[in-house]
C-alpha cells in the first residue's frame, strides 16, 4: 500500500485551515479591541498632562507633569526619570490651571485665516 497524497489538495487544505484560523483570530481581536476601548477610561479628560518641558542638556529635560491634586517636577534623561519635587500648594496649582482654562482651542482653519490676514495687510 503505497499511498502518496496529492500535493496540491494537501496544500489547499493547509492554506484553507490557516486562513480560517487567522480569520478567527482577527475577528476575536477586532471585537476585543472595540469592547476594551469602550470600557477603558470612563472619562474623556486626561488624568496626566505634560504642562511644560525644558531642555537643559543633551537628552536631559525638566518636565512639569500635572496629576490629580499635584504637579510633579521630573528630571528626565535618556535612561532615568527622577522626581525632583512635588508641588501641592493650592495657590500654585491654581496659577497653573488659570492659563489652561483661558486658552481656547482654535481650529486649523482659524489659525490659517489669522496668518493669511497678516499677509493680506
Amino acid at each position: 500500500m503505497n499511498y502518496h497524497p496529492d500535493l496540491l489538495s494537501t496544500a489547499l487544505k493547509m492554506i484553507t485551515a490557516l486562513v480560517i484560523v487567522l480569520g478567527g483570530l482577527f475577528i476575536v481581536f477586532y471585537f476585543l479591541k472595540r469592547i476594551l476601548k469602550r470600557d477603558a477610561g470612563g472619562s474623556s479628560e486626561k488624568l496626566i498632562r505634560v504642562l511644560s518641558s525644558s531642555y537643559i542638556g543633551v537628552k536631559k529635560t525638566i518636565s512639569l507633569i500635572e496629576v490629580p491634586g499635584s504637579i510633579l517636577v521630573l528630571g528626565v534623561t535618556s535612561d532615568n526619570i527622577c522626581l525632583l519635587t512635588k508641588i501641592e500648594d493650592e495657590e500654585i496649582l491654581n496659577r497653573f490651571k488659570r492659563p489652561e482654562e483661558e486658552k481656547k482651542s482654535t481650529s486649523f482653519s482659524d489659525q490659517l485665516n489669522k496668518i493669511s490676514s497678516k499677509f493680506k495687510e
